[in-house]
């Protein structure tokens, strides 16, 4: 859908910046390796409103959008149902790159932004692979993920991890486990799912007034 001389709503600014938030999270995650770019279609003459590893190609925000950019743009127009490209392509500098253009539709359904992400194929193994090292506590291997497509393995789990950590913590007293580990599930967002309290309790061996007392006691601190 094309959309010529037409001012961008507050929705569309809204949009357009919380994608920067996502480039800051895409860029730890992925490396140098990447260069992430996000493109506001406002004004193709200064387009780019966020930009990560961009000593790549020289570019800092404000810069304008590339004649690729607005090819990959068009194509994706045309493939109407498809809202993204992706493609190999070479530099100004014959650098080898896998690329991917990803249209952002803003309110009215128009694009108003793109999301390029260019990885350098020649980018040296080494610092691919430094990107998958931890460096220091915050990025450690000391974390848990129960992937699950069942709420009730999701429940378990959980329990069981905060189970395992507080039971191994020797300052916490027998009487106060239980609630401990309630406030821990609370924390993480587990009582936001369907029947939590009472999975819970069940697997506490405690009634699910117990959950709701701890609960109570935890929303008035």
């Amino acid at each position: 859908m094309e959309r010529n001389n037409v001012s961008f709503t507050p929705l569309d600014y809204a949009i357009i910046e919380s994608y920067k938030g996502m480039l800051d999270g895409l860029g730890e995650y992925l490396g140098n390796g990447f260069e992430l770019v996000l493109h506001s279609l406002e004004n193709l003459d200064c387009s780019v409103v966020k930009i990560l590893n961009g000593y790549h190609t020289g570019r800092s925000e404000g810069a304008p959008i590339t004649a690729l950019a607005l090819e990959m743009l068009s194509q994706i127009k045309a493939a109407d149902d498809v809202p993204y490209i992706s493609y190999f392509t070479k530099n100004s500098q014959g650098d080898p790159l896998k690329s991917t253009t990803i249209a952002i539709r803003g309110e009215g359904n128009y694009f108003v932004a793109l999301l390029c992400i260019n990885f350098y194929l020649n980018t040296a193994l080494t610092e691919v692979m430094d990107s998958l090292v931890p460096k220091d506590a915050k990025h450690g291997l000391n974390l848990h993920e129960g992937f699950s497509d069942s709420v009730e393995d999701i429940i378990k789990n959980a329990v069981e991890l905060a189970r395992e950590r507080i039971y191994s913590d020797g300052s916490i007293s027998a009487s106060m486990k239980n609630r401990k580990i309630v406030e821990e599930l609370y924390e993480k967002g587990i009582f936001s799912l369907k029947d939590s309290v009472i999975r819970c309790a069940e697997l506490l061996g405690i009634s699910k007034n117990t959950v709701y007392l701890h609960l109570r006691r935890i929303g008035k601190e």
